[in-house]
């Protein structure tokens, strides 16, 4: 029984890592609550997985909102009884600026978004997997976390998401509950592609290609498919030893900080 938070995915012509790790959870037998704060693209996730033979329902919640996240617990324990699985997916970094051009509303939304929406998530999930005396969550950061980037917010958000991981691991393994986070790199997902060429007013091959020169693997940005394999090796019996790691899934990208 997993719970994925931003299950849905912003819209464009390939897929998304909370769409892919909900698809790749199902076909692995789990049973899916799919998240989203926009109830349609949650939908679509759930035709994808209906269509594949697997178990899932749609809901719709805003993870900067505690109510909504302590609904969303109780929906997955009234409708699969547990949750064994929290994947955190959600993330935001639009309107991200340097440090003297940051408007002080926008770092105020990507820190909802990015840090408070996990800590709620986990609030209410927590107490059902120590009752349990097991669970695994895993929150999606980046590497702007550990490398160079210009966005101060969105870097210093996944930076404190590492660290909430790194608490969250220590602080649970008592119960059994395993705690990871992993760090995707430069991806070819709508929300990277489609998202910043609107933002920034490039061509989207443009943009692709550039992305592409900055990776050391093969010169070729990953998918949202890498990013759900992590996912569903942290999340499986096969990493039951393994909890406070944060994994880059980056081509190599951040081992340029050794």
């Amino acid at each position: 029984m997993a719970a994925v938070i931003g299950a849905g995915q912003t819209p464009g012509a390939t897929i998304g890592n909370g769409r892919a790790t909900a698809i790749l959870l199902a076909r692995e037998g789990a049973r899916v609550m799919l998240v989203d704060r926009r109830l349609e693209s949650a939908e679509e996730t759930r035709a994808m997985i209906e269509e594949e033979g697997g178990e899932c329902f749609s809901f719709e919640a805003d993870i900067t909102r505690e109510e909504d996240c302590r609904a969303l617990a109780q929906a997955c324990v009234e409708r699969f009884g547990r949750i064994d699985l929290l994947h955190n997916n959600v993330g935001i970094g639009g309107g991200d600026a340097g440090p003297t051009r940051l408007e002080v509303a926008e770092w105020d939304r990507i820190f909802d978004v990015n840090l408070k929406g996990p800590f709620l998530t986990c609030k209410h999930v927590l107490p059902i997997m120590r009752e349990q005396g097991a669970g695994s969550i895993v929150n999606i950061s980046s590497i702007a976390a550990v490398c160079s980037v210009g966005i101060v917010a969105y870097k210093t958000s996944k930076a404190g998401l590492n660290a909430f991981t790194h608490s969250l691991a220590l602080g649970n393994a008592r119960h059994g509950i395993r705690v990871n986070a992993i760090m995707p790199g430069l991806m070819d997902t709508p929300m990277a592609i489609q998202g910043i060429s609107e933002a920034r007013g490039v061509d989207p091959e443009a943009l692709s290609k550039a992305r592409d020169s900055q990776v050391p693997l093969g010169r070729k940005m990953g998918t949202a498919w890498d990013v759900a394999q992590a996912s569903l090796f942290l999340h499986s019996d096969e990493a039951g030893f393994i909890t406070g790691v944060i994994l880059p899934v980056d081509g190599g990208q951040s081992a340029r900080i050794g």
